[in-house]
């Protein structure tokens, strides 16, 4: 069997597990993604000899090569906000108010345990007692197991989970959405910028996306990023049966909005299709996954190229069974996400194709139409 030219070595696989299970237990919330940013920060300031970077007002962040390049850019993104719950006020010692920015389902709520995280990232758990419907943001009453003093209004909350960790297939962990697809990101950066000519791509991390894309679309509506870019927006989205977890990293086509940008989708599938041929054992699946709402279509709304890969991805929301729940055959409970190892791994090694080859494929298309044309023409001619 040829060795895969684009794929990591077991050392390498083993650093890129370890960044994804180190961002995945950070604590995060839609406006509150300052724990993420941290990590980031000194990510790049270990890199700072060949990368440039800028955040804006919102606090995304783009990420380039310091070499030039007249390409048009292509930027993997990724969101850096999970459902979380961030603290509103403080009732008494032991009572908080704090309201839920994502989406999950009110079932998974009452009598739930919970912890928050100090500005010094002490931890105080509690339960919640009462859950209220309102605006913008649903909000949970909580009683804490302990009187506390420091936790303090704009300080992020999450559901109680054991410790996480890979396991031989999974990652089981508290926030694979988008972190993991952040980790795997940050890798396959740091093995595209290795080679000669890749100075065109590079990483766009936004905020707030579990509320309402407000990040994406403030990189757009201010040109944050170039115009003629290139977005390939990468998410964790709801496994299914027709999507399964460890079948593969998934193009995904659209979602439960619209459908992406045929220019930029088709010629990524044609990429992962060309690479599995070659390279029997890698997998992909390409699917329209219409669980949820991603990035890529406030980008393509707005006039970007944009289209998306993604994670098939278990516990979505860290709602378990919810087909379940929602027929009412189970009852409600969270769980921690989890993402299968090959899945992440081929993410990786996929976004090396894409970043090697995209260029290339798409340069083809013209000639590949005119043989098709001229097929075509000479069928009619065949027919008279």
């Amino acid at each position: 069997m040829k060795k895969q030219p684009f794929q990591p070595s077991e050392a390498q696989k083993r650093r890129h597990e370890a960044i994804a299970l180190d961002l995945t237990v950070l604590p995060t919330a839609a406006g509150r993604e300052g724990r993420v940013q941290a990590y980031l920060d000194t990510w790049l300031s270990r890199r700072k000899a060949t990368l440039r970077w800028k955040r804006d007002t919102d606090g995304n962040l783009l990420i380039q090569s310091k070499r030039p390049s007249k390409k048009p850019p292509i930027f993997f993104t990724a969101h850096l906000d999970h459902p979380a719950f961030v603290v509103m006020e403080q009732l008494d010692a032991k009572t908080i108010v704090a309201e839920f920015r994502g989406g999950v389902m009110d079932a998974y709520f009452p009598a739930a345990r919970v912890e928050f995280f100090d500005k010094n990232n002490k931890t105080i758990r509690g339960t919640i007692t009462h859950l209220k419907p309102a605006e913008p943001f649903k909000r949970a009453t909580v009683r804490l197991s302990q009187t506390s003093t420091t936790i303090a209004p704009n300080d992020i909350g999450r559901w109680v989970f054991p410790k996480a960790r890979w396991t031989a297939k999974l990652l089981k962990t508290n926030a694979c959405d988008d972190l993991a697809a952040a980790a795997a990101a940050l890798c396959a950066f740091d093995r595209i910028r290795a080679r000669r000519g890749m100075g065109h791509v590079g990483l766009l991390f936004t905020v707030a996306e579990e509320v309402g894309f407000i990040g994406a679309i403030g990189t757009a509506q201010r040109r944050f990023v170039p115009k003629n870019s290139r977005l390939v927006c990468l998410e964790n989205s709801r496994a299914n049966d027709d999507c399964p977890i460890g079948a593969g990293p998934v193009v995904r086509v659209g979602d439960r909005m619209s459908v992406f940008s045929p220019s930029l989708t088709n010629p990524i599938s044609d990429l992962a299709r060309a690479y599995a041929t070659a390279y029997p054992t890698f997998q992909w699946q390409r699917k329209l996954m219409v669980g949820g709402a991603c990035e890529a279509t406030a980008f393509s709304a707005l006039g970007y190229q944009s289209t998306c890969l993604c994670l098939p991805l278990g516990n979505y929301h860290n709602m378990a069974d919810i087909d379940g729940v929602r027929n009412g055959k189970r009852p409600a409970r969270v769980g921690q996400e989890y993402v299968s190892r090959s899945d992440y791994h081929g993410l990786i090694e996929l976004l090396e194709v894409i970043a090697a080859k995209l260029d290339s494929t798409v340069g083809e298309m013209p000639q590949r139409l005119a043989r098709l044309r001229a097929k075509h023409e000479a069928v009619l001619t065949t027919l008279g």
